[in-house]
Formats: structure tokens, C-alpha cells, sequence
């Protein structure tokens, strides 16, 4: 695995500049999930952020989101 080490990114939420300490794997497959929806990165992360509870930091909600949609990708590849 590549880029071990948390980087921190920058994102816009509700008009406010915020950063988010995310490795690269995740970063990079967060930015291709935005992709694949058609959204923007800041729109995406303003969705993760409006169902994260007040418990969870966003980074982890990314993380969290990141992992989810990939899993239910590979049990629908697995379904026949």
C-alpha cells in the first residue's frame, strides 16, 4: 500500500474551508468514487457530512464511506 502516512486535503463544506488527514489510497479512491457520481469532491464530503454522526470525524466518515462502497461493489460482482 502506498502512502501510508495521513495527509492532510483540503475541502470546502458549507462555504468554510476545512482539511481532512486522509492517505493517499483513501484520498485517491474518494476522489474516484466523487467521479464515478458525477459530483465534486466537496459535494460528496458535504454528503458523508451531513449523515456522520456527531461522534465520528469526517475523516473517519470518509474512510468509512470509501470502505462501504467498495465492499457493496464486490459483493455485487458477487451475486449472481
Amino acid at each position: 500500500m502506498t502512502g501510508s502516512r495521513p495527509r492532510k486535503h483540503s475541502l470546502t463544506l458549507h462555504k468554510h474551508q476545512t482539511s481532512v488527514s486522509l492517505e493517499d489510497d483513501f484520498w485517491h479512491a474518494f476522489l474516484t468514487i466523487a467521479k464515478e457520481r458525477g459530483l465534486s469532491i466537496n459535494a460528496l464530503a458535504a454528503e458523508i457530512d451531513a449523515e456522520r454522526g456527531l461522534e465520528m470525524g469526517l475523516a473517519t466518515a470518509i474512510r468509512l464511506h470509501v470502505l462501504r462502497y467498495y465492499r457493496s461493489r464486490a459483493e455485487s460482482r458477487d451475486t449472481p
